[in-house]
């Protein structure tokens, strides 16, 4: 083997079986093969050849010596981890993305590596098939076995209990980056780093970047940039695509796009996957007949977009679009919250939906610690030996519901409807049906919440036929009862929208427009968002393939424009307003 785990390092049973996927040992020729997309350096004895928190080389190639993996953390720091020989392939999957690395390297002998920076990685995978696709596997299986061991990212101070402890960490686990937390009242680690910092017990939590920074209970743009993770947009970019919304159908797009030759950004408010990205499973997405977590089916997406050259900006929210003529062409303009800009010839808007909220006075005291609006494993462990209520009774609901009932005692399933077969997939409902620790509670509603401190204490729910009323001491509310889409400020900007608010733009051509155009040329709409979509996860992909047809047509019609460098200053350039609300 050209890489070997040290002793103290035990793979998940999930992984074990995998080690050799996991480390790929390379033959001569394959090396060879390899050499031309990389530059040779060598490392003298000692010599750090990657360190955490800063940006990673990208891929390395073992040609000679040996080299040693190991984490960042002081406690931690100098336990050999994973050791390589000549041959191996040194990197995860932050070495196609470009963010900064997570683990330390350091030469243990005089070592001489091929260094394949990300855009070559790219072009690796593309232009070696077989050989990309090995190299693929091995990334991904590694950013999986820092995510099960909390090897790699930032260390989080705070009460698993605290609503931002549970913010940060949901942001983390939505876009797959290792972390660890640790608690100020039990880990002696948590309080040396809160003397050491001179912390208030009132500032908690902060966060520990692998680069050293500390962060006071940031916002998730902040922790993003503080771990490189949002990349800025060059105003010298200009985009074929810019996309608005990485759930399934922004992705879809993104793929095929991008694999077509297009120039394509994504923009996201928050993560990759949407509300998909939150389901606890899906069963019935062609292909996995077995079911696959919808975090894992979007890390997919997400990482195939990259291969592929996209370019992820997440967070990074679209605050305004305009429209401009320049150098004969047009092109659109979107402006980010953190004043940046991108420039696209095209956009795709796939921002789809926001969660429904019950109308309760005192919800919003009890969202982030009590109330949920996704079942994954972090709401699980916060759940565990207690009863939970989840409101819902679509296809979200009952996975959540299902999954749920495998970590806590009892689930009460409270369904406005009189049945649950009308609204949900046969399967969900004879598996519902078979759990004993699941009650369907139909033609209810929650009417009140009590609590304080932000922690839930019981729920009153009513029989809507009756009027009875029931309270029980439940501590976790999850509430899956649907979205709307996130269009309200369309409406405003000259973009058809129906009755319900959801974007106006046909999957066929209609009314001499593109398929998937919106009333505005240039502007297309996929996914939850766009009138008459399927509800789908396989829908949503299906039209983020379909439009890339459509933005080929709308391309070749429009003359390109100048340059960003080349374009007059966006002040004195005709800019006509196009959307002027924030996205997400």
């Amino acid at each position: 083997m050209n890489a070997t785990l040290s002793a103290s390092v035990t793979l998940p049973a999930s992984l074990e079986s995998r080690r050799e996927q996991m480390f790929p040992t390379l033959t001569e020729p394959e090396i060879a093969r390899l050499q031309r997309f990389g530059s040779t350096r060598t490392y003298a004895p000692g010599a750090a050849i990657v360190t955490a928190g800063s940006p990673t080389p990208g891929l390395l190639l073992l040609l000679s010596g040996e080299a040693r993996v190991s984490a960042h953390e002081e406690e931690l720091r100098g336990q050999s981890m994973v050791q390589y020989r000549p041959g191996g392939l040194m990197g995860e999957l932050s070495s196609l993305s470009g963010t900064p690395a997570l683990m330390d390297v350091a030469a243990i002998s005089e070592v001489t590596a091929v260094v394949i920076p990300a855009p070559r990685l790219r072009d690796l995978m593309i232009e070696e098939a077989e050989l990309g696709e090995r190299i693929m596997r091995a990334l991904i299986l590694r950013r999986v076995l820092l995510l099960e061991l909390g090897l790699g990212g930032p260390i989080i101070v705070g009460r698993e209990t605290n609503r931002d402890v549970l913010r940060l960490e949901s942001f983390l686990n939505n876009n797959g980056h290792p972390h660890r937390r640790l608690d100020p009242d039990e880990d002696r680690c948590a309080l040396t780093l809160i003397e050491r910092f001179g912390v208030n017990r009132s500032e908690l939590p902060i966060v520990l970047c692998p680069n050293g920074n500390l962060l006071r209970n940031p916002t998730e743009s902040q922790l993003a940039r503080c771990l490189g993770l949002l990349r800025s947009v060059s105003p010298d970019d200009l985009y074929d695509v810019a996309i608005v919304g990485a759930g399934p159908a922004g992705l879809g797009a993104a793929v095929y796009a991008a694999s077509e030759g297009l120039k394509v950004v994504v923009l996201d408010c928050r993560a990759f996957g949407g509300q998909a990205g939150a389901s606890t499973r899906i069963e019935n997405y062609l292909g996995f007949p077995t079911g696959i977590r919808g975090l894992a089916l979007m890390a997919r997406a997400n990482t195939q977009a990259q291969k592929f050259g996209a370019d992820m900006v997440i967070p990074a929210e679209v605050r305004t679009l305009r429209e401009q003529e320049a150098g004969g062409g047009r092109r659109f303009e979107l402006t980010l919250g953190d004043g940046g800009v991108a420039l696209a010839r095209s956009v795709v808007v796939a921002s789809g939906a926001a969660y429904r909220r019950l109308q309760l006075a005192n919800l919003s005291e009890f969202e982030g610690t009590s109330v949920h609006y996704w079942a994954s494993r972090l709401e699980a462990q916060l759940c565990a030996a207690q009863e939970v209520a989840l409101v819902g009774g679509g296809n979200s609901a009952g996975q959540a519901v299902v999954y749920l009932s495998a970590h806590v005692p009892k689930v009460w399933m409270i369904v406005r409807g009189s049945s649950l077969s009308a609204t949900m997939s046969r399967y969900l409902c004879d598996r519902i049906a078979a759990q004993p620790n699941i009650e369907v509670v139909l033609e209810s509603e929650v009417i009140a919440l009590q609590g304080e401190g932000g922690q839930l204490a019981s729920i009153t729910w009513r029989d809507r036929r009756s009027g009875a009323t029931t309270d029980r001491p439940i501590h976790h509310l999850f509430l899956l009862i649907g979205a709307d889409p996130n269009t309200a400020w369309l409406s405003q900007c000259d973009i058809e929208v129906d009755s319900k608010g959801f974007v106006a733009a046909d999957a066929f051509a209609a009314n001499d427009r593109l398929p998937f155009q919106t009333n505005r040329p240039g502007i297309f709409a996929i996914g939850d968002i766009r009138a008459g979509s399927v509800k789908r996860v396989a829908a949503a992909v299906g039209e983020g393939a379909q439009v890339v047809a459509a933005l080929h047509r709308y391309l070749a019609q429009v003359p390109e424009s100048r340059s960003a460098a080349d374009a007059p200053d966006t002040a004195s350039a005709a800019v006509a307003p196009i959307l002027e609300v924030a996205h997400g």
